[in-house]
């Protein structure tokens, strides 16, 4: 037994000398093996004040920070520029650059945009159209606010740039405009990139900047619902109600950036905007922010912006300039030739039919020289006799009737064009012609041949007919509560769905009265399917039972 344990304790001797000669010949490759084991540690093992780049590439932290926008002044910041992945806070900057087209007028809200394939394919969340539909631009905002849809970001982004790579060269371009230094973006969702980067602090700079440039599309942000072809989709930001105020702006998430969150708060004449990434949930998240929001609100200044406004600029490093050529003395030129006068032969003048004169003291006769006179002979003109009045007063009947037509006199006559004058032109005295005889007067038509009587009674003069006004078709439902479970793009189709939930809420729905109710919706109509006179209470329960059979339903009170 001791032979045993003394066999053992040598072996142990010599194990451990083998293995301290191994660790001096190979110091070098073991230093690197506890660094890439601390990169392996998972986020909640690591400190606060770092982020740390995995072996893959992709960077992986937390960072936060508050803004008091109306001073400028940073209320809070921890790694607030510290390079990480943006998510989906990545569509507010697709967004600003769609509200540019909007506000340069190359866009309007109902502007058409159309589905490309590569679109389509994009990886949820997503709207889900196929290749060749098209989705107007009011609505493709609300579908990045509410759902974040991927592929309605990849829309507006080839509709803009042409294609999507061409469209995050001119994000990152109006991001170092902005101010966005440490910004670069490769794609317009946010969808995983190694080389689509921002910080906390270029995100605040964005949410300020969205508001003060674009004030009237950025309430799109306060979106909580967007119902699109029957379907209700909720925002993702579950800010609004929790903290007074909130009127956005934008949630995101991947696997590597973890949940980052841009919120902006107005109350109370304070303007605070706030962002927290590399969250490890959402609800760790929201907490996080409404915590920092509420712990530093009291420090925000209440009152009047005194910090400038957003504005674009140009980009930081100027492009740089190329030395001036030489100077080089100017080519000879040859000088240009001197002016030489033209000599002009003298117009020749013509005279009409008189010779030249003859010179002073020539006894010669002026001879005449013949012209050939064309003579027009002018119109008559009738003159039109004075009337002739009995001396007695004139009977009615007299005066309605109108006089024979061989005795109607012209009321006015129809003076013709003035003739021209007898025009002469030099011709020899053998071309001379004999006057033309005088036309044969024509009868002169007169303006009217006599009085007209007219009746005692007029007729009533016709107005003018107009199409008649389509009648309204008069709707009258049962009062109390309804229930609305879509709008639809076609009657048929809202029918259809009516159907299909008086099937599935026989009991709930065996009173109400179903009907489509027709809605203008921009240049499009769309189909509301609805119930109507259900109480309070049989509404909610039939909602709860179309919502268990994958209806959408909401309560409305009529």
């Amino acid at each position: 037994m001791r032979l045993a344990l003394a066999h053992g304790t040598l072996s142990s001797k010599v194990l451990a000398a083998a293995l301290a000669l191994s660790f001096c010949l190979t110091a070098s490759s073991a230093d690197a093996k506890p660094k890439k084991q601390a990169k392996a540690k998972p986020a909640a093992t690591r400190t606060a004040s770092n982020t740390t780049s995995s072996d893959s590439g992709w960077l992986r932290g937390q960072s936060a920070i508050i803004i008091d926008a109306n001073t400028g002044r940073v209320l809070y910041e921890q790694n607030a520029d510290t390079p990480l992945h943006p998510a989906s806070v990545t569509k507010v900057m697709t967004l600003y650059m769609l509200f540019e087209q909007l506000e340069a007028g190359r866009m309007r809200l109902d502007t058409p945009l159309t589905v490309s394939a590569f679109a389509a394919s994009q990886s949820p969340s997503k709207l889900g159209l196929r290749p060749g539909a098209t989705i107007e631009v009011e609505d493709a905002i609300k579908a990045l606010v509410t759902r974040s849809a991927n592929d309605i970001a990849v829309v507006i982004a080839e509709a803009i740039g042409g294609s999507e790579a061409n469209f995050a060269t001119l994000m990152t371009r109006r991001a170092k405009a902005l101010g966005m230094d440490n910004s670069q973006f490769r794609n317009a969702s946010g969808l995983p990139n190694k080389g689509q980067i921002t910080t906390a602090r270029d995100l605040a700079t964005l949410g300020i900047a969205i508001q003060d440039r674009f004030p009237r599309y950025y309430k799109y942000f306060a979106t909580r619902t967007f119902y699109y072809r029957g379907q209700a989709i909720a925002n993702h930001n579950r800010m609004f109600g929790r903290i007074e105020g909130v009127d956005g702006i934008k949630t995101g998430y991947t696997n590597a950036s973890g949940f980052n969150l841009l919120t902006s708060v107005h109350t109370d004449d304070k303007f605070v905007i706030g962002v927290v990434m590399g969250g490890a949930s959402a609800a760790s998240r929201d907490t996080r922010m409404a915590n920092l929001i509420t712990g530093n609100l009291d420090r925000a200044y209440a009152g009047r912006r005194t910090a400038p406004r957003a504005t674009e600029v140009a980009a930081a490093a100027p492009a740089p300039v190329p030395a001036p050529a030489p100077e080089r003395a100017p080519p000879a030129v040859a000088p240009l030739p001197a002016p030489q006068r033209m000599a002009y032969a003298p117009d020749p003048v013509t005279t009409a039919a008189i010779p030249p004169r003859p010179a002073p003291g020539s006894n010669d006769p002026i001879k005449p020289t013949a012209v050939k006179v064309t003579t027009i002979a002018k119109p008559v003109m009738q003159a039109m006799p004075a009337p002739t009045f009995s001396a007695g007063p004139t009977p009615p009947a007299a005066l309605a009737q109108p006089s024979a037509p061989a005795q109607a006199q012209p009321a006015m006559v129809q003076a013709a064009p003035p003739a021209p004058q007898p025009v002469a032109a030099a011709l020899p005295a053998s071309q001379l012609l004999p006057p033309l005889p005088q036309a044969a007067q024509q009868p002169i038509r007169t303006a009217s041949a006599g009085p007209v009587a007219l009746p005692d009674t007029l007729p009533p003069v016709a107005q003018p007919t107009s199409r008649p006004a389509p009648k309204a078709e008069a709707v009258s439902h049962k009062s109390g509560w309804m229930i609305q479970i879509g709008a639809f793009g076609a009657a048929k189709e809202a029918k259809t769905r009516l159907d299909q939930a008086q099937s599935k809420a026989k009991t709930a729905l065996g009173d109400a009265e179903p009907y489509v109710e027709t809605a203008s919706k921009g240049s499009s109509t769309i189909y509301r399917a609805r119930f109507a006179g259900l109480s309070e209470k049989d509404a909610k329960e039939a909602c709860r039972l179309l919502q268990r059979n994958d209806f959408d339903c909401m309560t409305i009170r009529n």
